[in-house]
């Protein structure tokens, strides 16, 4: 399908979504004007708020955990919403491979409802998808869940600051080291960004290697400060 013609597509859904009558995207109960259902929307595995505020791993007391005070990570601060896992992550899988963007606008209500006041950044960086994946998929979530998360919190987005040089191989099923083997040098930031404050979008972290190395190379560009913001965090 056509970008083009998936973005009429979107269009048409999320006009139906917000007036008539739909099935919950999960239990095919009756709701309008929401995608989920309440019962539905309160299934979902939202994260403690005793989280680390460098990976967003739950943390006694929310204290930065062992890990990030062994080995801290490019980025200062993740700002995750739900753990990776049912039925959240059945969600996540529609919106990547079954085309149904609609959800990113949900995934970035969600996401905005945990911005603070405080977090006044200068812009918003989605993750790149290499050129390859983009033709074959169609679209980019990360680039949707930005663009809708742009006007939700006030901060523009820059769809193409950063690029992904180097279709690396899937990172399922890899070790940590593997990880950030298969990413070295995949990514580039041509934006100028000295001086500024920026949050990299994703829709989700698992061992945070590819938001890692993108921040090296937005660190690179002259940001000064780099946070992660993502839907969902694998625990």
């Amino acid at each position: 399908m056509s970008n083009k013609r998936q973005s009429i597509l979107n269009k048409c859904v999320n006009f139906a979504q917000s007036h008539l009558p739909q099935a919950c995207f999960l239990c095919g109960g009756r709701v309008v004007g929401k995608l989920l259902c309440p019962g539905c929307n309160a299934d979902l595995p939202r994260l403690p708020d005793a989280c680390c505020p460098q990976c967003s791993l739950p943390s006694p007391g929310g204290e930065i955990c062992g890990a990030c005070l062994t080995h801290p990570p490019a980025f200062a601060r993740t700002l995750a919403v739900y753990a990776y896992a049912f039925p959240l992550d059945a969600l996540v899988q529609q919106c990547k491979y079954a085309g149904a963007t609609s959800l990113t606008a949900f995934f970035a209500e969600q996401m905005a409802l945990r911005v603070t006041p405080e977090s006044r950044l200068d812009f918003l960086l989605p993750m790149p998808l290499h050129p390859t994946r983009l033709a074959h998929r169609g679209f980019n979530q990360a680039a949707e869940i930005a663009r809708r998360l742009s006007p939700l919190v006030g901060i523009p987005w820059r769809p193409d600051a950063c690029q992904r040089l180097r279709d690396t191989p899937a990172q399922a099923g890899l070790d940590l080291k593997t990880r950030q083997r298969n990413l070295r040098g995949a990514f580039a930031c041509d934006l100028d960004l000295g001086g500024k404050r920026v949050a990299l979008i994703d829709d989700v972290m698992t061992s945070g290697s590819s938001l890692n190395e993108l921040a090296g190379m937005v660190r690179k560009a002259g940001a000064v400060e780099i946070q992660a913001w993502v839907l969902a965090r694998t625990l």
